[in-house]
């Protein structure tokens, strides 16, 4: 006779498979490969979490682990209570992956433009990037659209969100592929994929990503207040020095963005001479990299985005700017709504409901005054004034 534990555990397989069938179904012929790593990899995961109390309680756990699978439990009470995230089954879990990433994502663009290439999925709509749970198919991928002409990228992804809708199946586990992270660094991650549970706007990448790191840049900032001990520690310094240099990143590779976009719109001015166009382009290029070596200068050595730095290209420019581009809209957006993030969460919970050209522009304009006078008709929730 099966145990009651055996009992649950083949209910529960159960329904991911039938969840899996679910997925796959929504899926063409073409795509049917695809899908099934997807679902396969994501059940893999999930069936490797166990619950962080049992490893808590289990004798081989090694002492460092338990350490800081209590520091994860600690910043997933501080999101929910502090900074009104979900209470819900996610990172309540933890599974250890044997790899460096949980997923590689391949991002492809053309020679001469920043838009991405697009894929479309059930339930997260049109994005522009591709999962793979095996580094070496998403690396075939890429080799594929290569072979098109496009300009393409693969980077590995330590966590992603399932938007709340695997929370009956355990959520969202801790993983081995982020669990050593820095305590700031830490927290940063747990903060962005517990906001992807809160807001999501449908093949809107710009804003879901903008979002989300608005709000772990919103939220370390409280959780490192509220440590006191971690300045003695040097938590809150090494935290400071990360979050310094990734801004300095971002603002070198946010101005390459603005020029290498004047050079791909000026196609009338290099009609007669597209090759002066990929001139330009390739000079561009190379004054990034001249000026990101002036920066690293001051780093003390750290070398962290040399990798990107050396293959860089418009897919990896463009898929960074995903995660850029409307932060300070959502960050003025959080002031308006007086740093109450019940009432910010409703007025991004109603941008979401705007249409993608309408919202990106209240984001970038005026987005405070403006999300409060969104038309009530399209949305569900009202923004407190």
């Amino acid at each position: 006779m099966k145990s009651k534990a055996l009992n649950v555990a083949w209910t529960r397989h159960k329904q991911l498979m039938a969840a899996a069938l679910a997925v796959v179904s929504l899926a063409g012929c073409a795509d049917l490969g695809y899908y099934w790593q997807s679902v396969n990899g994501h059940l893999t995961m999930l069936n490797a979490a166990r619950p962080v109390d049992d490893w808590l309680g289990d004798a081989q756990t090694p002492a460092l682990l338990k350490t800081r699978l209590n520091l994860a439990q600690r910043i997933r009470s501080f999101a929910v209570t502090e900074l009104k995230l979900p209470d819900n089954p996610s990172y309540q879990r933890y599974a250890d992956l044997h790899r460096s990433a949980v997923v590689w994502n391949v991002v492809a663009a053309p020679e001469l433009s920043l838009t991405l290439k697009t894929w479309c999925f059930p339930v997260a709509g049109c994005v522009g990037y591709r999962g793979y749970f095996n580094e070496a198919e998403a690396r075939a991928e890429a080799g594929r659209l290569a072979a098109q002409g496009l300009e393409t990228s693969v980077y590995g992804v330590p966590a992603y969100s399932t938007l709340g809708w695997m929370n009956w199946a355990g959520g969202d586990p801790l993983l081995s592929t982020f669990i050593a992270y820095p305590e700031g660094e830490l927290a940063r991650l747990v903060f962005h994929e517990l906001a992807h549970q809160v807001a999501y706007a449908p093949g809107d990448t710009v804003f879901n990503e903008s979002f989300a790191t608005a709000v772990e840049r919103l939220g370390v900032q409280r959780w490192l207040a509220a440590q006191p001990d971690m300045e003695s520690s040097g938590a809150r310094q090494a935290y400071q020095r990360l979050d310094e240099r990734r801004r300095q990143f971002r603002a070198l590779t946010a101005a390459t963005r603005r020029e290498l976009s004047d050079i791909y719109e000026s196609k009338q001015a290099f009609a007669h001479d597209p090759k002066a166009q990929l001139a330009i382009k390739k000079i561009a290029i190379q004054s990034f990299r001249k000026n990101y070596a002036e920066l690293r200068a001051a780093w003390d050595g750290y070398a962290g985005y040399d990798p990107w730095v050396a293959r860089a290209n418009n897919a990896s420019f463009a898929a960074q700017a995903a995660y850029d581009d409307l932060v300070p809209g959502f960050e003025a957006l959080f002031e308006h709504e007086g740093r109450d993030w019940q009432r910010f969460y409703a007025a991004v919970s109603q941008l979401a409901r705007l249409p993608q050209s309408e919202r990106h522009a209240l984001l970038k304009v005026d987005p405070a005054p403006s999300a409060s006078r969104a038309p009530a008709e399209k949305a569900a929730v009202p923004i407190t004034p």
